[in-house]
């Protein structure tokens, strides 16, 4: 058992995706983690001790923001709220109140054993830790509960007027990154350098963990090939490529749209756009048996 408590807030307002009940699945597998989500669409089917909601709808979630940032917080579509995510600590402290760490992120996700990857000697170490080696991963980024990590979104330039845009502008990967990792085509020695003079760039850790596929970077091998079948079985989690090794998280964001596929993909369909469905085993099942992810949906394993 780990001696650092950690919660994930994601707000998240309209309808819950297909793959929901399996989303939670792997929650349930991480049962020393905790998720919390501010939502308007009901509890899923499937239930877990360590995943709570508060229900709220959009319109006061943006009304409450606003009150706690003392800003203008309206905007059209619950996607501004990837722009959001540097101020969740903030935001919801009260909601936080005893946890170690903190982390935002998506749920276009199925979880591995995140203890597997995040540990304790990690947790001792670090106060900011993302899965991308040179940005903070806006879909699973963790920040040691304290002022400095809470307040560490007033360092973004002119972070009000973004908020209060109505358009997206990628904050919580794109400026929020420059605040942990200014240089970061710089190499390694260099940057713990800049972080002599820099104490947000310090105690930070980023690291990719292979996550994201169809993202134009190798994968941990070299090649540019990544893997297309996946499998989770009671918290594990592998693919048909890098046998037995296990991956904390996949992000199959590109499986569900080709806005953020490599720009020669964007215009044709990502993988899952033309499915009529993409879950065809229950979560019932996949507690028990497991599942597999493919560019097919969500199936049973060798189905």
């Amino acid at each position: 058992m780990s001696k650092y408590s950690i919660i994930k807030i994601i707000p998240y307002f309209g309808q819950w995706p297909e793959w929901i009940d399996l989303y939670i699945e792997s929650c349930k597998a991480n049962s020393d983690i905790d998720w919390l989500f501010f939502t308007d669409c009901g509890e899923p089917a499937n239930r877990a001790k360590n995943v709570r909601y508060i229900h709220t709808s959009f319109t006061d979630y943006k009304k409450m923001v606003s009150e706690k940032l003392n800003i203008n917080f309206n905007p059209s579509s619950p996607y501004k709220l990837c722009d959001l995510k540097p101020a969740y600590g903030f935001i919801h402290q009260q909601d936080i109140v005893g946890y170690d760490f903190y982390a935002f992120g998506d749920n276009d996700i199925i979880y591995g054993n995140i203890r597997h990857f995040i540990t304790d000697k990690i947790l001792d170490n670090y106060d900011v830790i993302s899965t991308h080696d040179k940005r903070i991963s806006g879909h699973f980024a963790f920040f040691k509960n304290n002022d400095k990590q809470r307040n560490a979104f007033r360092q973004i330039p002119n972070w009000q007027k973004y908020l209060e845009d109505n358009n997206h502008f990628g904050l919580d990967e794109s400026k929020f990154s420059k605040v942990f990792i200014k240089h970061k085509k710089h190499p390694l020695l260099l940057r713990k350098l800049w972080a002599l003079f820099n104490p947000y760039q310090r105690k930070v850790l980023f690291k990719e963990q292979f996550s994201t596929i169809l993202s134009p970077h190798p994968w941990w091998s070299g090649s540019m090939t990544h893997p297309q079948n996946w499998f989770w079985i009671k918290g594990k989690l592998t693919n048909d490529l890098d046998g037995n090794r296990e991956f904390m998280y996949l992000h199959f964001m590109n499986w569900k749209s080709n806005k953020w596929l490599p720009k020669p993909h964007r215009s044709t369909p990502s993988a899952w756009m033309n499915l009529e469905s993409l879950v065809h085993i229950n979560y019932h099942q996949a507690g028990n048996l497991g599942f597999q992810i493919s560019p097919t949906g969500f199936y049973e394993i060798n189905a």
